[in-house]
């Protein structure tokens, strides 16, 4: 496989990523990129980002066995990588917490960002709260109604909460509406985008952020078991928790990774956001990727159950690992990503964000095509509580 699948060459992986963006946003976000690679490559940035990560965060997030999952399926062994138990409740605070502290070595007073289900948006609102950094999240007014929970989270926790009505009132709109206020004041503000998507250095950032995921995993399953997993299997919406834990395990051969995309309602147009199993090569949020578009270019209406997943693109390095076949892409559709989330919760007393409920469907289904001997690794992205009130009204 082309290096370039691992890591940027020219702000590209393979032929997607790049910076497509307005010429007031080029020097802006060249400066971003400068002040990231010289903060990783500082041991007092990193010292500081891991310290918040063990005593902040609470990481390493376990490795665990469940035993009655797999009982239940019969096959492979079934194991959850817990980013569930993170402080706010999902692996977005990896990254906020990276962004955050790096809009404060640039001199920057206020955090912006776009959220789906709430939790990029909690998390970025907690790590401006606990550096003293306002904060500004812009989010699709379908959403804000579906994961009402997660908007008092972000009011209590001091951010300012923007409704987004355009359009699909959905994810995609709330990045254009984000992306805008950006534009407007990018002097003092800095914007963390929550996943691995948008313009250079955005892709590379957050997935560095986020691969910590991948590297204790690693190590723990490695000391669990005597070895690496045969299949790791990870939800995929814009890709950020699939990539996290992907990286660390993209040099190992005897490992099959999965990344499982919202299927929704339909194939139909504005039924799902497939991005990467129906989605054409396109220019979108400053990046080249795959995209559910229609003829003109203009992205399609997208759903999923899922707040989280509804996107109608992804994250270049993923598109990238699509067409090096080193990752596979499946999707899931809603009634069994919430037939995964109520098994999940009544067998192993464990609920999973729908989101995460997509890789643990498919994992399921996986898991019983394989010998007792094969071993799967789920990211489990978040937990459910954000989601207990939405499924109960279902």
């Amino acid at each position: 496989m082309k290096s370039s699948t691992y890591n940027l060459k020219n702000g590209f992986f393979g032929k997607y990523g790049g910076q497509f963006v307005p010429p007031q946003l080029t020097a802006i976000l060249q400066e971003v990129e400068s002040e990231y690679h010289k903060a990783k490559r500082d041991p007092a940035f990193v010292k500081e980002y891991e310290q918040l990560l063990h005593d902040y965060v609470g990481r390493p997030s376990p490795v665990y066995f469940a035993s009655h999952l797999t009982k239940h399926v019969g096959g492979a062994q079934i194991y959850l990588k817990r980013e569930d138990l993170n402080h706010t409740g999902a692996h977005k605070i990896n990254h906020t917490i990276g962004e955050a502290l790096l809009a404060k070595r640039m001199g920057k007073t206020k955090l912006l960002a776009e959220t789906g289900a709430g939790q990029h948006g909690v998390a970025l609102a907690t790590a401006a709260a606990m550096l003293g950094l306002e904060c500004e999240i812009h989010m699709g007014a379908i959403d804000m109604d579906k994961q009402a929970i997660n908007v008092e989270r972000m009011h209590l926790l001091g951010a300012e909460v923007i409704r987004v009505e355009a359009g699909g009132k959905s994810l995609k709109e709330a990045v254009d509406s984000a992306f805008a206020a950006y534009v407007a004041d990018p002097e003092h503000t800095f914007f963390g985008i929550g996943s691995v998507v948008g313009p250079r250095p955005y892709p590379e950032m957050v997935r560095d952020f986020q691969s910590i995921v991948g590297r204790e995993a690693r190590r723990q399953f490695k000391s669990m078991t005597g070895k690496l997993p045969t299949h790791l299997v990870a939800c995929v919406g814009g890709g950020s928790n699939a990539i996290g834990l992907f990286h660390a395990f993209l040099r190992d051969k005897s490992v099959t990774m999965t990344g499982v995309e919202p299927g929704g309602k339909s194939f139909k147009p504005g039924e799902h956001a497939a991005t990467l199993t129906l989605g054409t090569p396109g220019t979108l949020h400053g990046m080249f990727t795959y995209l559910l578009q229609d003829a003109d270019g203009t992205p399609l209406p997208v759903h999923s159950i899922a707040s989280g997943l509804d996107y109608p693109g992804v994250g270049p390095q993923h598109a990238a690992l699509k067409d090096a076949g080193r990752v596979h892409y499946v999707t899931c559709n809603d009634q069994d990503a919430l037939e995964a989330f109520r098994l999940l919760s009544r067998i192993e007393g464990i609920i999973p964000a729908l989101e995460s409920a997509h890789a643990v469907a498919y994992a399921m289904k996986l898991a019983a095509t394989l010998p007792s001997d094969a071993t799967i690794l789920v990211n489990l992205s978040g937990r459910g509580d954000k989601d207990v009130e939405y499924v109960a009204s279902l």
